[in-house]
């Protein structure tokens, strides 16, 4: 495991907001360096990412990486407010203008792919490809959900009755259980790393306000017309066990999911790989080998 560099600040709308910086042992300052966006949930960090760096460089992966943790989860501020992607993207905005200062390839796990459709609209110029991990199904990815119900769900959870299902959800009981039944394909991969970093990072109660946005569904629109509008290479990755963690989508398979992203994307390319929701982390080495070529690297065997 590559030792943990130092975590890194900078300012954005007077918030303190941390990252860390992954340089390889074989750098080349021509490649493409990749920003990763974290999935949003109950104790998930930039810490989410770092199975997926390890095994990058250990397969020879010669991009630097920047790993931010977005505003309200990790080591940066948590204000008492209700994020949408549209913030979550001004805030990756920043850090692209004035932090990293050139084309990235952006990573994005799950859902959180709609802070990354917003970030393309604000800073395409700044973004040389993205890759989809376990995006949402087609169905959820493209329903609209109206404005007073996204309010209604979070005055719910921004309640003394959110606060205590928080200090529940935070539980290793409750982790391991959401895991296994909803994110992993296979149940002894949910192993101690996993719950131990959930649990370390869930134990600030002001964590809860970026998860409680994203359980109100802030994130949840119809961004079809935004994935057409992208004009960069774009790799959709899934698991070959992929399912939807909302309602909405229960029925759609992989297949279907897949099919639905490349007919929109005007420059997609997709494959499927062994493993579920959490690809990056329960099937890393598939994972790193699967999206090297598009990222400029060989594949190593």
């Amino acid at each position: 495991m590559q030792a943990s560099p130092p975590t890194q600040f900078y300012k954005w709308q007077n918030y303190q907001c941390a990252y860390t910086l992954h340089q390889p042992d074989n750098y080349q300052a021509e490649g493409t360096p990749l920003l990763l966006i974290h999935p949003i949930g109950v104790g998930l960090s930039g810490k989410f990412w770092q199975r997926f760096i390890d095994e990058s460089f250990n397969q020879g992966y010669s991009n630097i990486i920047y790993n931010p943790d977005l505003l309200g989860c990790g080591g940066g501020d948590k204000p008492h407010v209700a994020y949408t992607p549209k913030d979550w993207a001004e805030q990756l905005q920043y850090f692209l203008q004035n932090i990293i200062q050139k084309p990235v390839i952006v990573i994005v796990q799950g859902a959180l792919l709609a802070v990354a459709l917003e970030l393309v609209q604000l800073e395409s110029n700044l973004i040389a490809g993205l890759i989809f991990t376990s995006p949402p199904t087609w169905t959820v990815i493209t329903n609209q959900y109206s404005a007073w119900r996204q309010k209604f769900f979070w005055n719910l959870f921004d309640s003394p009755l959110g606060n205590a299902f928080y200090r529940y959800a935070r539980t290793p009981e409750f982790l391991q259980s959401f895991s296994t039944r909803r994110l992993f394909a296979v149940a002894d991969t949910v192993d101690e790393e996993w719950l131990n970093t959930l649990t370390a990072d869930a134990a600030n109660m002001a964590t809860r306000y970026a998860v409680f946005s994203f359980l109100a569904g802030f994130w949840k629109q119809d961004y079809s017309s935004l994935i057409a509008a992208i004009q960069k290479p774009t790799l959709v990755v899934l698991g070959e066990s992929a399912s939807s963690m909302s309602q909405e989508g229960k029925g759609e398979t992989p297949d279907v999911t897949l099919a639905n992203y490349l007919a929109c994307l005007q420059q997609g390319t997709g494959v499927k790989i062994p493993g579920r929701n959490v690809l990056p982390y329960e099937s890393t080495t598939e994972f790193v080998r699967a999206i090297a070529p598009f990222i400029g690297v060989p594949v190593k065997i």
